[in-house]
């Protein structure tokens, strides 16, 4: 990318780390960019699997960024838009897509935007919002999302250590996310997400699946899905919002497929509001029902170790809605008060490593409980 754009996104983060506000940083990165010419208005082509380039003005990137694949791939670029041209990808559905062109605000590795209101830090964010119109073909299996990284520090020299969090859209050709789903139809920014968890080389990976699919949003709170994020002790509040990006994950074709326009604002005039004080917490656990008869149900109980420490046991706590009772499962030893459920289970043999899932079996009498949130603890 230019050099001067990245030493003025990399001066703005370093008066982010001291405190600074949004103004004088606006000022700093203007004098770092005195000679920095305008981004061309014209649309431009990018065939390059790791191409980037500006996406009209200073604050926005394109990148084609196949990163699975060898398949070509071409994209147009225009003023905070982008148009997939031609797109030869066919991997499996699941696995890991062959491409993402997107749109960027922030600095993804090592390419970054010349703006100064990013990075922020998660316990003192401001307001984020974004707007997405797309506009979507009905062939090939895509999806449609944005990704907002964290950092542990201002800016990420290589590869994010903190956490990837995925705002899912839409989707064609039967892909989901990956992972253990943690919670079903949570109320987020005027709309319903599903919400699932998975451990991807090292970072955690969140993400908001929408009930009920969209091709565009207007201001999308992105602070209010980190702040639900730090909630669940996924985001440290210590960590920085480095990056927003919106685009399409392709797996098979995706010709066709555009972001007309793309916008991240950041509003540095409202109070910031603090986001908590969790950490990150080293289990997760979801039950989900499998099947229901008169008088009964079977479900799934699924545990992910999302630590960085194998675990052996842990400890399940969760309340019934409705009156329900545990009669037996596959594993483990439970005890029940009331609607109150208290499992002490673990691996057979071995142990669960970081990133890692089991499942057992519970069986209960009653109606289905639905969605059950289960606090898990290592034993």
């Amino acid at each position: 990318m230019n050099p001067s754009a990245h030493i003025a996104f990399r001066v703005a983060a370093a008066f982010v780390a001291l405190g600074l506000g949004g103004a004088l940083i606006a000022a700093i990165v203007g004098l770092v960019l005195t000679n920095v010419g305008p981004a061309a208005s014209a649309s431009l082509s990018l065939c390059a699997k790791d191409g980037v380039a500006p996406a009209g003005g200073k604050d926005y990137l394109a990148q084609n960024n196949v990163w699975n694949a060898e398949t070509p791939q071409c994209v147009t670029v225009g003023d905070q838009s982008l148009r997939i041209e031609s797109a030869a990808h066919d991997v499996s559905p699941q696995g890991a897509p062959a491409a993402t062109p997107s749109l960027l605000k922030g600095c993804h590795w090592q390419d970054c935007t010349d703006v100064g209101d990013l990075p922020v830090q998660v316990s003192a964010m401001p307001r984020v919002t974004s707007d997405w119109v797309t506009s979507q073909v009905d062939t090939g299996v895509f999806n449609a999302a944005y990704v907002v990284w964290f950092h542990s520090g201002p800016v990420a020299e290589g590869t994010p250590d903190g956490a990837e969090m995925v705002i899912w859209l839409r989707s064609r050709g039967g892909v989901r996310p990956g992972g253990v789903m943690l919670a079903r139809e949570v109320p987020i920014s005027d709309a319903r997400w599903n919400v699932w968890l998975a451990r991807d080389q090292g970072r955690v990976r969140i993400t908001y699946e929408r009930v009920g699919e969209t091709t565009a949003v207007r201001d999308l709170d992105i602070s209010a899905f980190t702040g639900d994020s730090v909630g669940r002790g996924l985001v440290s509040p210590d960590w920085y919002l480095i990056a927003v990006e919106a685009g399409f994950n392709l797996w098979r074709g995706g010709a066709g497929n555009a972001i007309e326009n793309f916008s991240v604002s950041v509003d540095d005039q409202k109070p910031r509001r603090a986001l908590g004080t969790s950490a990150p917490t080293p289990c997760f656990a979801a039950l989900n029902v499998e099947e229901t008869w008169t008088g009964g149900f079977r479900a799934v109980v699924e545990v992910t170790n999302v630590g960085d420490s194998p675990v052996q046991g842990w400890i399940l706590d969760w309340t019934f809605p409705g009156g329900q009772h545990v009669e037996r499962t596959s594993v483990g030893q439970v005890t029940q008060s009331g609607s109150s459920v208290h499992l002490v289970g673990g691996v057979r043999d071995g142990v669960l490593e970081p990133g890692k899932s089991t499942s057992f079996d519970v069986v209960g009498s009653g109606v289905s409980p639905g969605i059950v949130s289960i606090t898990c603890t290592p034993a």
